[in-house]
């Protein structure tokens, strides 16, 4: 019986290839890849849920990127840069994007990471602890120039209304006096109480981006600070009654719009972080859950640094506000 061989036939580069139109493709890559990042912290292990989406661009001449390596890349960088260190999605992001711009042969990539962070806080008045769930986002861009890279927060809070709060003061005045309070009476009762008003469930987002050859790496937990500190209170997933008490007095005598609460941010922004040069990016976005309408609101302000700061200075409204797109993909200056 004649022996059998198996030939083993080369794989054509199919990816390679010269596609059918050549024009280049702005991005490339993959979504929706879910990874679970251990990282050891004085001796613990805590565990976070992220979610990656990798992309590169495509020249011309070249049909299509090898997607299995957006896969091996991830994984390589969870490895090399996240373990044993406190957990940075920019930086990873950033090491990702570097990553897979040499391995696919891109001009440019672009890496975004979107995770969920535990932070362990004490509720105001019984000190208990209780663990909130954060959002942090990290997106790096690497090309020639260098790498950038956009540091991000999520966080929730409450906002207590001031027109409607201004509208009950209104009404106590009246009744006040009619009962017979003089008008001194009426405004020391109004000042030592609570004054009702309808409140939100608010979400707010801060991202602060640094161009190639920037400073160090934005600390996620000052931003988060700065995201809860504008909204009338912070809130806890676990309180008692004078936690609850607490919370609901601070809302009360701190009431905000949503428009105050993505100028507040931009304030501390701009005040607190007076080393960064002027094409650093900042985006503040707010987000308010209705509770006496069916609808939401939401207030947000885009931009560089520069012009956040010349507007603070001068009061005057710049015409063009810097998306988010738009820096990172922008030439560095």
């Amino acid at each position: 019986m004649a022996s059998q061989t198996t030939a083993t036939v080369a794989t054509p580069d199919v990816q390679a290839a010269l596609p059918a139109t050549q024009v280049s493709l702005s991005r490339v890559g993959v979504t929706g890849v879910d990874k679970v990042i251990r990282v050891k912290a004085d001796g613990e292990e805590n565990l976070f849920y992220a979610n990656f989406e990798c992309f590169v661009d495509l020249n011309p001449q070249q049909a299509g990127v090898h997607m299995s390596r957006f896969e091996e890349i991830v994984g390589e960088a969870i490895d090399e840069v996240v373990l044993g260190e406190a957990f940075k999605a920019e930086v990873l992001a950033a090491h990702v994007a570097e990553k897979v711009r040499e391995r696919q042969g891109g001009e440019r990539a672009e890496v975004s990471i979107k995770a969920h962070y535990p932070e362990t806080v004490q509720t105001p008045e019984t000190g208990r602890t209780t663990q909130e769930i954060y959002v942090l986002y990290g997106t790096a861009v690497a090309s020639a120039r260098g790498t950038r890279t956009l540091t991000g927060v999520e966080a929730q809070g409450m906002t207590a209304c001031p027109c409607a709060q201004e509208a009950v003061a209104a009404l106590a005045r009246d009744r006040l006096d009619g009962d017979g309070f003089g008008p001194e009476e009426i405004e020391r009762i109004l000042e030592l109480v609570p004054v009702a008003t309808h409140n939100q469930r608010g979400i707010g987002t801060l991202y602060v981006g640094c161009p190639e050859g920037g400073p160090a790496w934005i600390e996620a937990p000052e931003l988060l600070r700065i995201v809860e500190s504008s909204m009338s209170s912070e809130i806890y997933e676990l309180m008692k009654r004078t936690d609850e008490r607490s919370v609901v007095v601070k809302a009360h005598e701190n009431p905000r719009f949503v428009e105050d609460c993505v100028r507040e941010m931009l304030r501390q922004v701009v005040e607190g972080y007076t080393d960064l040069p002027e094409q650093t990016f900042v985006m503040a976005r707010q987000e308010n859950l209705e509770t006496i309408h069916r609808h939401n609101v939401v207030a947000e302000r885009y931009g560089t640094l520069g012009d956040l700061r010349a507007e603070l200075k001068s009061g005057e409204h710049r015409a063009h506000h810097v998306t988010m797109r738009e820096w990172l993909e922008a030439p560095s200056a």
